[in-house]
């Protein structure tokens, strides 16, 4: 069937439209679903001061949504004005706009709701003797009513007046749960609040008042609290708190995700941005983190009135903002390790001060972890991290060998790795080369942990009994089995000391850039001219120079050294993306992770390693004592625990 042309349309003169049908126009932007309107009454409710509120639907909220609260209600006077266009107590001027510190504003929920719904308001204030009500629209009559303090807003029908919208709705308990994740997005963000949730007369959900991390428990389930790590961060007027899930805790899909700005519940890229980018070093593959983060910030920082349905909003410095969250985040991902919610083991005691019983902390500090260990360690050119290999063949070291030679002017190794060296600036590949270097270690005896030590919980992660397969390292510790992934373990012990050293070395200098002989132009669109214009800055600062040559032309004059050796042009379009979007960018700092990492990878231990006891131990000390050690830099576990409970169900003990 051809569509029809609109130019063969009789022609009519323009009109003012019905009052009526405005409002069904506008309803269309702010009520798409039952959802819309919970969600609308809700923040109405919350932003009357309610401590109390319930939710009743039924058949998903297509025939009816009931929402009472006990806030401070509508003075009968005023009933009409609330089912009013554009009418509302929280804003009177453009002042108040750019300050909004209230979930409601515009005015239009009501009205909107009014348009494509039967609705009854029914409300009364502290002072009143009695509830008042106002059926239909502003143009209803107020009439007195029974009720308690508070308000309740009744809405039957939802679209009996526009069926073809109404024909747009799914089934009746895929717009019910719609409706309940509303609630419970919503019940999230205050906790402070009592909230109850029933469908077709039967109470689905009840929250009563308690604090963020029993709500969060209740909401979120179990498994996110046994798994998360508390944030509470501030900086001027920035705020971030509530909890980032652990990385073993992370979701096929990001439904677990809940980030509120002033109170709001939001999906801001940016934000999203920040989070995932702070996870990128801990997180495996596709897995999204499921998180709870408030960000408080002045109102007058941010604009809430950029979308229809207020769930995405634009801050004043877009940039403060990202770097405040990733760095907030980053510090609370950096206790995932055996110690992060006990005390970090002591400074081991030097080895001729140490008593009989102690023998074995001397071993393990004479390891090829040990040196690694001292406070003050400076990193030094010394053979393999593990000393001679004890394997058939000695794969491991002649790859040890290969890439410790690979910063140091040694012979090349393959085409990849000396690519990687030739990445890094002058100065930055001894660095890189010693830290991966440790000490050859003796033969020692082997530490069996007495049932005191044990009980002293000193060391989380316990102590080595064997090597499983020349893979996994077995410890025990006071809460039964320890595996260890042992090459997954170091390279990230690898991988943290190579991000510290080039930290240190670089902290206080400017960026090293490179300039390029031939400039590299390529074709831009428009807003990637723009930003170059606009963001010279913070382009310079970054280590680019990047030069509008015509309204369509970039080019790319310098690049940062330690990238020296990437595609100019898809590096210049991804930092431009960056600036633009997030007000900086964090691509010299991921493509630097990436070397460091592959570096790492290649030089941790490989599995059929044989180690001795002494060297499983000096491992565990080190990961207790590394930061995000309960990852590698692939997001893969390093280690898990076995209770003992677990164990005695294996074999039926105490049955």
């Amino acid at each position: 069937m051809n569509a029809p042309d609109p130019t063969q349309r009789p022609l009519r003169p323009i009109q003012a439209l019905p009052d009526k049908l405005i409002s069904q126009i506008a309803a269309g932007e702010v009520v798409e679903r039952p959802s819309a309107v919970v969600k609308e009454l809700l923040e109405n409710a919350l932003d009357s001061g309610a401590t109390q509120i319930t939710v009743r639907l039924e058949e998903g909220g297509v025939k009816r949504i009931a929402i009472t609260d006990n806030g401070r209600g509508i003075p009968p006077d005023q009933l009409p004005l609330a089912l009013a266009r554009h009418a509302t107590s929280k804003i009177a001027t453009l002042d108040d706009l750019e300050n909004v510190g209230t979930l409601g504003f515009r005015g239009e929920a009501l009205a909107s709701i009014a348009s494509v719904a039967a609705i009854t308001v029914t409300t009364r204030t502290a002072d009143a003797p009695h509830a008042w009500e106002i059926v239909g629209s502003h143009l209803g009559a107020v009439s007195p009513s029974s009720g308690a303090h508070g308000t309740t807003v009744d809405v039957k029908d939802l679209y009996y007046n526009t069926p073809a919208r109404r024909k747009f709705l799914k089934s009746e308990q895929t717009e019910f749960g719609h409706c309940a994740e509303v609630v419970r997005r919503i019940a999230l963000a205050r906790p402070d609040v009592s909230f109850s949730l029933s469908h077709n007369g039967r109470t689905i959900d009840h929250w009563n008042v308690t604090e963020m991390a029993k709500r969060s428990a209740h909401i979120l389930g179990d498994g996110f609290a046994e798994a998360r790590l508390p944030i509470d961060e501030a900086a001027g007027p920035l705020r971030l708190h509530g909890y980032a899930g652990l990385p073993t805790a992370s979701k096929a899909r990001a439904d677990g995700q809940f980030f509120y700005v002033n109170g709001r519940f939001v999906r801001d890229k940016l934000l999203v941005h920040a989070v995932k980018a702070a996870y990128a070093d801990v997180l495996h593959g596709d897995r999204f983190p499921s998180y709870v983060l408030a960000l408080e910030i002045d109102p007058a920082l941010v604009d809430v009135n950029v979308h229809p349905s207020k769930i995405e909003v634009r801050f004043r410095d877009s940039r403060a903002v990202h770097q405040f969250v990733f760095h907030a985040v980053q510090r609370a991902l950096a206790q995932t390790s055996a110690t992060a919610h006990g005390s970090v083991p002591s400074p081991l005691p030097a080895a001729e001060s140490l008593s009989a019983g102690d023998n074995w902390r001397g071993q393990a500090q004479q390891a090829s972890f040990g040196p690694l260990l001292a406070p003050g360690y400076t990193p030094t050119f010394s053979p393999s991290p593990f000393g001679p290999s004890r394997q058939a063949g000695a794969g491991v070291a002649q790859s040890t060998e290969r890439y410790g030679a690979l910063f140091s002017g040694g012979p090349a190794g393959d085409g990849r790795a000396a690519a990687e060296a030739s990445a890094f600036p002058d100065g930055m590949a001894a660095t890189a080369t010693s830290v991966t270097s440790a000490s050859v270690i003796a033969p020692a005896t082997p530490y069996v942990a007495s049932p005191a030590a044990m009980a002293q919980e000193e060391f989380p992660l316990g102590f080595a009994l064997a090597q499983l397969h020349g893979i996994y390292i077995l410890a025990q510790n006071s809460k039964g089995l320890v595996l260890v992934d042992m090459h997954a373990a170091h390279e990230r012990i690898l991988y943290e000391q190579l991000k510290n050293a080039l930290d240190d070395q670089v902290a206080g200098q400017q960026m090293q850039v490179q300039p390029l002989l031939i400039p590299v132009t390529f074709y831009a669109e428009e807003v990637e001219v723009g930003t170059a214009q606009e963001h010279q800055e913070t382009l310079q600062a970054l280590g680019f120079d990047i030069a509008a040559l015509s309204p369509t032309t970039l080019a790319v004059r310098s690049v940062p050294v330690l990238l020296k050796n990437a595609d100019a042009q898809t590096l210049a379009r991804d930092v431009l993306r960056d600036v633009r979007e997030f007000g900086g960018s964090r691509v010299l700092i991921e493509r630097r992770n990436e070397l460091l990492g592959t570096l790492a990878c290649h030089t941790a231990v490989r599995a059929n390693r044989i180690l001795s006891v002494q060297e499983m131990n000096a491992l565990l000390r080190q990961m207790e004592s590394t930061e995000r050690a309960d990852q590698c830099n692939h997001g893969r576990p390093t280690w898990v625990q076995v209770e003992i409970g677990a164990l005695d169900k294996l074999f039926l003990r105490g049955q």
